[in-house]
């Protein structure tokens, strides 16, 4: 593969949205929602897959209709089941685009498909920043998953698989595994540190507005397979805003974020916390790192409207999944939760 995909915002778009029309031609109702869930959160995505997905739901609706009235025994995963139950007695023309707004720094987002999904596993307490990989577990080896990227090839002497995210709370939302044959935990290590630091430099050149994202073991990663989030924003995310007293402002964040603008500073802190065993976010853009160390996940309440705080929540965006928790929720909630993670480091 060659990397003619990241030379313009606009040949990354296309490949991004054509990729998901072909996912289609794919059977699974897997398939189905993640497209769906794509294209609920772009408007641009949207319409250039809706034909597509129209024709695929009346075909999936047809199809399991005659299955459940012949009672016969449904095959695909659970999760996928019901989201796709939860649709089919919703109405395909009933899913809602994602919304926006912002109240003071922060952003909230009412991702309705999102809200169709089962808790997962980020529900769980966990204990410790580091799990050995698990080959009988939920990884980007299973053949399954393969048909889901939409790129791989070699990119700064690695070899490279970019995923589409099922559920997508970013613009351009996607999983980079390097090396994912290696089987690799999700345990940062010096070597990917600088490799992911180098590419979004790189990519940023082409892809304005294009960030990096690292959720640690026990900082709501759910997937043990060493990866990242690649995401495109319009707007900086809130973190990024100069009120903030790690950007030189005057207000203080809710919970402690250093600020690196050389790598190998940023990874002598990374290395501080796997050493006090304390779990982080990472958001990585051209140039600068921002790193947000944080309560494990399972050991502080989590709000009733939020289903965890990973790298965009600790970031200053918010998912909420029904309208009133989109419209009703105020500042001083979202930093009262958000500051639930706060963490002491030592000096």
């Amino acid at each position: 593969m060659n990397n003619e995909l990241f030379a313009s915002k606009e040949q990354f778009r296309h490949a991004f949205e054509q990729g998901l029309v072909n996912l289609l031609d794919h059977d699974g109702l897997g398939i189905f929602i993640l497209v769906l869930a794509n294209a609920s959160f772009d408007q641009h995505v949207h319409d250039y897959t809706h034909e597509a997905l129209l024709h695929k739901y009346h075909e999936l609706t047809k199809k399991y209709r005659f299955l459940i009235q012949d009672g016969q025994l449904l095959t695909e995963p659970e999760d996928d089941i019901l989201v796709f139950l939860k649709l089919m007695a919703m109405g395909f023309d009933k899913v809602s685009q994602t919304e926006f707004r912002h109240t003071e720094q922060w952003e909230l987002q009412f991702n309705h498909i999102r809200s169709l999904r089962p808790a997962r596993i980020s529900k769980n307490i966990i204990d410790g920043i580091h799990l050995e990989f698990d080959p009988d577990g939920f990884h980007f080896n299973k053949p399954f998953l393969q048909k889901e990227s939409y790129w791989n090839g070699i990119m700064n002497g690695k070899h490279l698989d970019i995923f589409y995210n099922k559920f997508p709370f970013a613009r351009f939302h996607s999983l980079l595994v390097p090396e994912k044959e290696s089987a690799l935990a999700q345990y940062l290590t010096p070597n990917y540190h600088e490799y992911i630091w180098q590419i979004t430099a790189q990519l940023g050149e082409t892809l304005p507005g294009i960030g990096m994202a690292y959720n640690s073991y026990g900082a709501f990663s759910s997937i043990n397979h060493l990866h990242f989030h690649l995401f495109i924003k319009d707007h900086p995310l809130p973190v990024t805003d100069s009120v903030w007293t790690h950007n030189g402002g005057e207000k203080d964040y809710p919970i402690t974020c250093r600020v690196f603008d050389d790598m190998h500073e940023a990874w002598r802190f990374i290395d501080s916390l796997h050493q006090q065993q304390i779990s982080y976010n990472l958001i990585y853009q051209p140039g600068i790192i921002y790193c947000l160390p944080r309560q494990l996940q399972g050991t502080y309440p989590d709000a009733s409207w939020s289903s965890g705080f990973a790298w965009y929540e600790v970031s200053g965006g918010f998912t909420t999944f029904n309208h009133t928790q989109f419209t009703d929720l105020d500042c001083q909630q979202l930093e009262r939760e958000l500051s639930h993670l706060k963490i002491e480091l030592e000096t």
